[in-house]
């Protein structure tokens, strides 16, 4: 892809048949197992909900939703390497019915049937992802943000980490739509 400047606006020029990628809404960089599990406590998940992770990384949220608390568990990840193994993964420990990973774009998908929403994704992006969750997220529905608020919402409950075992503090911030 190249791109065109005309005065302050920059055109991408695409060659024929190839489309824009994905934006990458955050590095990866996994949740500690100890606080993967206080995110899905925070949140209250429950057997047979529909949970989301926008963002899955390599699955250990998704996967602890479906082995340990029974959710149908699914994971948003753009990164194709994550994907590869985060499924690999789910299909080893014989979770493919309760788990999946969508190999895709986190602001691209159907988030209506949610539950429950987990995400751990840069300030900038969760404003970004707002509207879409506003828009399709039923009353009721749970989303626990991993260390970054989401603008414009106000917690209903928040929950600090002092030390997640490899010596760093979190937040988890729980908000109710």
């Amino acid at each position: 892809m190249t791109r065109r400047s005309l005065g302050l606006l920059v055109f991408p020029i695409f060659a024929f048949g190839q489309q824009p990628q994905a934006e990458k809404l955050a590095p990866y960089y996994p949740t500690p197992e100890s606080v993967v599990e206080k995110m899905l406590l925070l949140g209250g998940l429950k057997a047979g909900e529909k949970m989301f992770d926008l963002g899955s990384g390599d699955g250990r949220l998704v996967i602890m939703a479906a082995a340990k608390f029974g959710a149908d568990a699914t994971g948003v990840e753009l990164d194709t390497d994550l994907h590869k193994q985060s499924t690999a993964r789910i299909k080893k420990l014989g979770l493919e019915k309760k788990a999946r990973i969508i190999h895709g774009d986190v602001m691209k998908q159907d988030y209506a049937s949610a539950d429950f929403i987990t995400v751990y994704l840069l300030p900038s992006s969760n404003e970004k992802l707002r509207p879409i969750l506003e828009k399709q997220l039923k009353k009721g529905t749970r989303i626990v943000s991993h260390d970054f608020e989401i603008a414009g919402w106000v917690p209903e409950k928040t929950e600090s980490i002092d030390d997640d075992g490899e010596g760093r503090s979190h937040t988890l911030y729980l908000y109710r739509r």
